[in-house]
């Protein structure tokens, strides 16, 4: 490890000659020593690089230890493995109880979902009441946000007295009029559907489990041949390939559920079938004008938001791959490019992404999984999304919480492989240039994570960062750090957001004036809850424009050897 001392040295050193000839001056020394007394070290143990930024002139300056001795970093140790990427869970009948949300949550779950397409908002009171009840019990950094999924303007056939049996070839009719059920003929809930849909179209039942050619239509009735049979059940979503419904994205019945959401202090909307950003827009200035602070996941699921994905992602705090639909209005072989090409853009707006639809189906009926939805879970988890998702599985599956130990075991084992710099150096966030013309307080953070997140790999530390809004537990999850982000944050809606990024585990804890000893605080809740050792190796980060310790804009990262 004297290459990782090395590295330490050329960090500050770097610093140091990229401060401009104007600045030689030293800028004004922190208040309080950035320091805790659990963490007791001499030179030869300690390894400290401090980057400052005075918020009067902007200059910089770098410290670093005289004594960085090879015998520091050569004892620093991997930390227990944890995973990184989060898991969504779906509450339903099969979960709904305070018995097995416990069990969900201390099996894998990072957020409860809750599924407005189903049940009413009694029921869904109950779970937000549990899941606050757990968190209130759980102040370790087992934290479990809390996910409302809005129904949107789904199209479904009519309720039938029994299941109507398809066969390839056979004639079947969809009708605007309601109440209809008979062996050739459906009603639809959507009275413009015979506006929406032209003969040659292909109508796809349940995402595709079922698909009819449309041969004409009538004044309210679209006839159909069965291309790809099965069983029609009551109640089946219906899309025509390659268009979206006309309808608005936001129901009567979403606004109900939103305001519900308000009320119950949700960490998070996943608003469905959402076409451009005027959407997220509208539902913003709602939530500002209710002084609700709730952040909206956008579920790409329409044909129409393909277009218009990079401004949707922009005006949004993530995006969800919701790929049931998708691949129903859109080529199925488009979807895995995709979700790729979704992937990509919402990390370079460092933006939390989730992959959804389908990851464990089979395990709704049978104990264990395909070895292609293994695969699949490992590639989400390879194009590094932020979190994983189960539907089905955990809201009315035979086997909940076999789903997510399923879920996290593919995913810690994945991961194992990626997030090693020797062997994924691709990974590891490279220096950047500290000046440029356009240098600016923000772009020094970003450099900064990338810094840090680059020591921290380089050492095999686990990272400790203090905030009070988030953003830099944020960018380190931006950066993909191969250890763990333990993110101290004295605010709840903090907390609770914090929960589905990537790498991060999120903790509430009161700050001191004292820097010292809200360190201490810190280092002993984990030492408590067993997340590291005596003698392990952190990394410990303060960083931001609104610093927590000190009056001027700071960055600042020192590694040290836990001792008690």
């Amino acid at each position: 490890m004297a290459a990782a001392a090395e590295m330490v040295r050329g960090f500050a050193a770097t610093a140091r000659v990229a401060r401009p000839a104007a600045a030689v001056a030293a800028p004004p020394q922190p208040r309080r020593a950035v320091a805790a007394r659990v963490l007791r070290t001499s030179a030869s143990e300690k390894v400290a690089a401090d980057l400052s930024v005075a918020g009067t002139n902007g200059s910089l300056s770098a410290l670093s230890n005289t004594d960085v001795s090879t015998d520091a970093t050569s004892q620093a140790v991997d930390v227990s493995p944890r995973r990184k990427t989060k898991i969504v869970c779906t509450i339903g009948p099969s979960t709904n109880t305070r018995e097995m949300i416990w069990k969900l949550a201390e099996t894998g779950m990072n957020v409860a979902r809750m599924n407005m397409s189903h049940g009413d908002h009694q029921s869904h009171q109950k779970v937000i009441d549990l899941v606050k009840e757990y968190n209130a019990e759980n102040t370790d950094g087992n934290t479990i946000a809390i996910m409302l999924d809005t129904k949107g303007p789904e199209v479904r056939s009519g309720d039938l007295p029994e299941p109507i049996m398809l066969a390839e070839g056979q004639e079947f009719n969809f009708t605007i009029k309601r109440g209809v059920s008979t062996e050739d003929t459906v009603s639809v809930n959507y009275d413009d559907f015979i506006s929406d849909v032209e003969a040659g179209d292909i109508l796809l039942v349940d995402g595709g489990m079922m698909s009819l050619a449309v041969k004409l239509k009538t004044a309210d009735t679209v006839k159909c041949v069965v291309v790809d049979g099965g069983e029609l059940k009551s109640r089946r979503h219906l899309n025509v390939r390659g268009k979206s419904a006309t309808l608005p994205s936001i129901t009567e019945k979403d606004w109900e559920d939103i305001k519900f959401g308000v009320e119950n202090g949700v960490d998070f909307y996943a608003v469905s079938f959402v076409k451009d950003a005027k959407v997220i827009h509208e539902l913003k200035a709602y939530l500002k004008s209710a002084n609700a602070d709730i952040h909206v996941i956008p579920k790409i699921e329409s044909a129409d938001s393909i277009p218009n994905l990079q401004s949707i992602i922009a005006a949004s705090d993530g995006a969800m791959v919701a790929r049931g639909d998708l691949g129903a209005e859109l080529p199925i072989e488009e979807v895995p490019l995709l979700q790729e090409e979704i992937i990509r853009t919402c990390r370079s707006m460092q933006k939390p992404v989730i992959v959804a639809t389908n990851m464990l189906e089979s395990m709704i009926d049978h104990p264990t999984p395909t070895r292609a939805e293994v695969s699949d879970i490992a590639i989400a988890v390879r194009e590094a999304a932020d979190a994983i998702m189960l539907s089905g599985e955990t809201a009315h599956g035979k086997y909940p919480l076999k789903a997510v130990k399923v879920m996290h075991t593919v995913a810690l084992r994945t991961e194992s492989s990626l997030y090693d710099p020797a062997k994924a150096p691709s990974l590891v966030a490279r220096p950047k240039a500290l000046l440029n013309d356009d240098f600016c307080k923000s772009q020094l953070s970003k450099m900064f994570g990338s810094h840090a997140t680059m020591m921290a790999n380089t050492l095999r530390t686990p990272i400790i960062v203090f905030t009070r809004v988030g953003s830099m537990a944020v960018l380190l999850s931006h950066y993909r750090p191969s250890s763990t982000v333990y993110a101290f944050t004295n605010e709840v809606r903090v907390k609770q957001r914090l929960a589905l990024y990537q790498g991060v585990v999120p903790i509430l804890m009161e700050f001191s004036d004292d820097a010292e000893e809200t360190f201490s605080r810190a280092i002993t809740s984990l030492l408590d809850a067993k997340y590291m050792n005596e003698g392990d190796y952190v990394t410990l980060v303060q960083s931001g424009s609104q610093s927590i310790w000190r009056e001027e804009s700071t960055h600042h990262i020192q590694v040290r050897k836990v001792q008690c």
